[in-house]
């Protein structure tokens, strides 16, 4: 007679025991994180420089032209990795999946620094930016497997916070390596990380148990695109991703145009290391802030929050002035709370032999909008008469995401296995 094996609950499996083994997940994903965070934003603080080097032509209309097209590219391969590599890892497995990820980034990092041409550094930061996007869900969908359920949040919230470390990483790149070209050797790092998780990282029990004919998985005949859940994750995740990553693609240059007597690049760095900082704090206290005021409210903060500094920052500053730093630290505060909070909850709506996909989809199809609008602003900036007015447009999504939260009803965490 053949005996049936059940998918052990998280009271079950290793109860709230933390081995050695799960604080080097718990490493190998805060840092892999972190570095997505410093490839991400680190074209940021350059583009200016890059963009006036690779420029064939040095009108103002050109440089903002390539300026585009190197963050949409970047922000559209991220949202197909997100999406492929999530769909990927829930049929070959996480660590496996993660390892090939983190050594991809690696690798079309580094040739970055390489790039002869706008067009070149354009196709090299698409494919490091698929490969970001696989880093970014695996390592969630990773940790929500395999950490025990007692104290998951605070550490999900805590590797949310890797990101925004790796947002401050790239200001400090800035502010001690002149080159460009030299500072996309920080490609190493994820390459280090690649060849310890390929040695080091064992799959996910329940993904391997969920890969079975077992009662409970492969039975239900779960369907990614039909998941509950997902278009509510999809809407509230990607409408504060357009304004976030308008501001952390385009602050930096914002700020170098309202200054008149200064080369930018130490005002450059210290815009990015605030962002960095302010979503750190916001990660941190994401989890603290959602156990006093509950999950709805936290978001409508969130919302709330960051549309009004967007305002008063974009909408009423024509020249620089150290006022400008508080409030980004209080803009980026609010986008670290919506993270720290989405990383852990949405991941946590799906049944595990989905989960990866699905997070996936949720994380990243806002971020094809996402990608449009940053194009769309370095297109807009002439028309728009200017940076700011530019920023202030888009981080009018903030609105459709308080709007949504506040009618929507949060999907129940049914299938938190």
């Amino acid at each position: 007679m053949e005996s049936t094996i059940t998918i052990p609950s998280d009271s079950e499996v290793g109860r709230d025991k933390i081995s050695a083994y799960l604080w080097s997940v718990f490493l190998i994903c805060f840092l892999g994180n972190a570095s997505a965070g410093t490839i991400s934003t680190i074209a940021s603080v350059y583009l200016p420089v890059i963009a006036d080097q690779l420029a064939s032509v040095g009108s103002a209309e050109r440089i903002y032209e390539i300026s585009a097209y190197i963050n949409a590219l970047y922000l559209a391969g991220w949202a197909i990795g997100g999406m492929t590599w999530g769909i990927i890892s829930d049929k070959i497995g996480r660590a496996k999946s993660l390892a090939m990820c983190l050594g991809a980034v690696g690798i079309f990092t580094i040739c970055v620094s390489y790039a002869g041409s706008w067009e070149v550094l354009v196709g090299l930061r698409l494919l490091g930016g698929i490969a970001v996007g696989g880093v970014m869900v695996i390592t969630m969908t990773l940790l929500s497997e395999v950490w025990p359920a007692k104290t998951r949040s605070v550490v999900m919230g805590i590797v949310s916070i890797g990101f925004p470390v790796g947002i401050f990483s790239s200001g400090l790149v800035n502010l001690w390596v002149n080159d460009w070209r030299q500072a996309f050797f920080i490609g190493v790092l994820p390459l280090i990380l690649a060849a310890i998780s390929y040695v080091h990282l064992k799959e996910s029990t329940k993904w391997e148990l969920s890969q079975l004919n077992i009662v409970g998985t492969e039975s239900r005949k779960n369907s990614h695109f039909k998941a509950p859940g997902l278009i509510h994750g999809a809407v509230v995740f990607g409408s504060m991703l357009i304004a976030l990553w308008s501001a952390f693609s385009w602050m930096p240059t914002w700020v170098q145009s309202l200054l008149r007597e200064s080369s930018g690049q130490t005002e450059r760095g210290s815009v990015m290391m605030i962002l960095g900082f302010g979503g750190i704090m916001g990660g941190i206290l994401s989890g603290w802030i959602v156990k006093v005021i509950g999950v709805k409210k936290s978001m409508l903060v969130c919302f709330s929050g960051a549309l009004s500094i967007s305002i008063l920052l974009y909408g009423f500053t024509g020249e620089f002035s150290y006022w400008i730093y508080p409030a980004i630290t209080f803009l980026s505060f609010f986008f670290g709370i919506s993270q720290g909070l989405l990383s852990f909850y949405i991941p946590q709506l799906f049944a595990i032999d989905i989960r990866a996909g699905a997070t996936g989809f949720c994380f990243n199809a806002g971020r094809v909008i996402t990608a449009l609008a940053v194009f769309s602003l370095g297109s807009l900036v002439v028309y728009l008469g200017g940076y700011g007015n530019a920023l202030l447009l888009f981080s009018g999504f903030l609105l459709v995401g308080f709007f949504f939260v506040l009618v929507s009803k949060s999907p129940s965490q049914q299938n938190n296995q």
